[in-house]
């Protein structure tokens, strides 16, 4: 059931056969095919604004009052692509291998090949749109190290770098705007796909200010929503940021893939509290200049420039001496828990582990390091009432990235025609685990450079305007989500919506977290349903459905993480291996690495929804390397 749709033909050759191969749509007809991009982050952004270059029609959702609150904006640390102006022996093969290990080999080889091959392109179009790269004393662009990779190819724009890209594509999206080639929809959330003779050919909106469903026909849609970290409530997303769009996609059809390759990021600000909201990622590109210890001691509480050098644990330098601080994002975060159960953690709660920067400003000086990372430091300071050019930064791993999301093809298209999905909303390019630096290069590729000639291909063969909201499609699909809406707000119990996702998050975090095991799973997969039970029995929605409402916008987004969850713990208790973010205690190593089982799962899983109550179906896309040996991963 699961056409990957790869071309034929040698690796660097496949994604020049596919353009050529891929059906066109004339200019002139190109005005009478309306695409919808729901998603206004660096993926539907770039996406909206190439499509309405093209002179497509398109419709733009965004969730918040603007594209530029978009969460790209809180990617940091920088951009990856092989352009090698360091001259250290970067290639595009270079950057190919070190995702497709970083991921622990469970990404498609072409997909992620034409992502490095796309790289070089992104970085000049995005010059070309003024971006504010940082540049070396000569003019070329600076590149910075980051996990997985011993050379540079990180271009950053301070610790801005998301944002300066999401500014670019936003300018980009406005001029289509102006010139009336994409309309912008802003404070909408899409709460179904409306699915007609087999495909996708609209959505249902709520306006989040008025609170009125809205329907919406297109000739395609494209899902640009982000990931789902936010099923375990504390995390580094945006509070907007949810499962929705993609559940409610799941449920008309479209495979889930891989949800249980969830990514956790070592570089965060502790957890100080029970009532906190979220969690607020450090980037990882202080690991260039910041290095990571505890005691060698368990229970050294002194303060930190109070222990001696000699009774200082650098881990990651003493276990991965090759890759040292800049291993990748699984291994230090594992790393970090197995210091803190030893009891080697420091801090008030005992979770945390040191980032130190005083090595390398005694080397560069205050200013240099200020020059890099003057705002992250600002902000850390301003958070924890701490000043890290004076003592070390604490940081603890946190849910931050998803690998996970809708199965799509080598087109990006789900297996719902019609329905595509770019960036954190698909699977297709991380794998296990996605090294740092590669999630905006993503993004932008699937934008600006894959979806302009794969959707033309699917549109030319479908022709434009074959439904309208006037389709029996769209009515069932509004009196579902009145349906739902009204059994939310009939419900008046005593539990608020955050309780019950706090709680949720509680089980995700501590059986389905950073380290996962039978019993821990089974655990959550018998408490997850009884949670789901209490919810809609018990839980409090005040307000009204036509008017603004956070707290029901709030609930039917908690609504579906209690249904994901499950799921997500399905595929972790399914995939009797280690690899990347998915580590089952009982798969690993004598060093306690991942152990990969490429004889029985060097495949991807993707879900199928085969009704309410039914157990799911699980499928699987056999994953093919030619080009690259199955290796256990090494970063020593």
């Amino acid at each position: 059931m699961l056409q990957s749709n790869v071309p034929s033909g040698p690796l660097a050759d496949k994604w020049t056969n596919r353009k050529n191969e891929l059906l066109l749509v004339n200019p002139a007809n190109r005005r009478k095919y309306t695409v919808l991009v729901v998603g206004t982050g660096l993926a539907g952004a770039s996406a909206a604004a190439a499509l309405g270059e093209q002179g497509y029609n398109v419709k733009s959702f965004c969730i918040s009052d603007s594209p530029r609150r978009a969460h790209s904006i809180a990617a940091q640390g920088g951009i990856n692509a092989a352009k090698n102006y360091t001259n250290d022996g970067d290639s595009v093969f270079r950057l190919f291998y070190d995702t497709i290990k970083g991921g622990d080999f469970r990404a498609r080889e072409a997909n992620v090949f034409r992502l490095a091959e796309i790289s070089n392109l992104i970085i000049d179009h995005c010059v070309a749109q003024g971006i504010p790269f940082a540049r070396e004393y000569g003019g070329l662009l600076a590149n910075r190290s980051f996990g997985g990779a011993q050379v540079s190819r990180t271009f950053y724009a301070r610790g801005q770098t998301g944002q300066q890209l999401l500014l670019g594509a936003y300018g980009a999206l406005l001029r289509q705007a102006a010139a009336g080639r994409v309309t912008l929809l802003p404070r909408r959330e899409m709460l179904d796909l409306i699915v007609a003779d087999g495909r996708a050919c609209g959505i249902l909106a709520r306006n989040l200010v008025t609170g009125a469903l809205e329907s919406y026909a297109g000739d395609a849609v494209l899902l640009c929503t982000g990931g789902y970290g936010n099923a375990y409530y504390l995390s580094t997303n945006a509070m907007n940021s949810n499962v929705t769009a993609a559940w409610r996609c799941y449920k008309r059809g479209a495979f889930f893939a891989n949800p249980c390759f969830t990514q956790i990021h070592p570089t965060c600000i502790p957890v100080s509290g029970h009532y906190q909201s979220k969690l607020t990622l450090m980037s990882e590109s202080l690991r260039n200049d910041g290095r990571v210890w505890v005691p060698k001691k368990p229970g050294d509480d002194r303060p930190p420039r109070l222990i001696p050098e000699d009774e200082r644990d650098y881990y990651l330098e003493r276990k991965y001496p090759s890759f040292g601080n800049l291993v990748p994002r699984d291994v230090a975060s594992r790393n970090a828990k197995a210091v803190c159960d030893e009891g080697r953690g420091v801090g008030p709660t005992g979770r945390a582990v040191y980032l130190d920067f005083a090595d390398a400003i005694a080397r560069d000086g205050k200013a240099a390091i200020e020059k890099k990372y003057g705002n992250l430091f600002a902000m850390y300071e301003k958070i924890t009432a701490q000043n890290p050019y004076e003592t070390p930064m604490m940081i603890y791993p946190a849910i931050h990235y998803t690998m996970g999301g809708l199965w799509v093809d080598y087109n990006l298209m789900t297996t719902i025609p019609g329905l595509f999905a770019l960036g954190e909303a698909n699977f297709s390019d991380h794998g296990a685990n996605r090294l740092g630096a590669s999630a905006l290069m993503q993004g932008l590729a699937d934008g600006y450079f894959i979806i302009p000639y794969t959707l033309p291909d699917y549109l030319a063969q479908k022709g434009p305007g074959t439904v309208s909201t006037d389709h029996p499609a769209f009515k069932e699909a509004r009196e579902k989500v009145e349906q739902d809406v009204g059994a939310l707000l009939s419900i008046k119990g005593e539990r608020t919506v955050d309780d019950i996702h706090r709680e949720l998050g509680r089980i995700m975090w501590e059986y389905c977290g950073m380290s996962r095991n039978d019993e821990g799973l089974k655990t959550a997969l018998e408490q997850i349903p009884k949670l789901r039970e209490e919810f809609w029995q018990n839980v409090r929605v005040p307000g009204k459905a036509a008017d603004f409402n956070q707290a029901l916008e709030k609930a039917g987004r908690v609504a579906d993480f209690l249904e994901f969850g499950e799921l997500l713990a399905k595929d972790a208790l399914a995939r009797r291996e280690s690899c990347g973010g998915h580590f089952n205690e009982a798969f690993q190593t004598e060093e306690n690495e991942a152990l990969r089982d490429d004889e029985n799962f060097c495949h991807v899983a993707a879900w199928e929804y085969r009704g309410e109550g039914e157990e799911p179906g699980r499928h699987e896309e056999p994953l093919v390397f030619e080009n690259v040996h199955l290796t256990q991963r090494s970063y020593k």
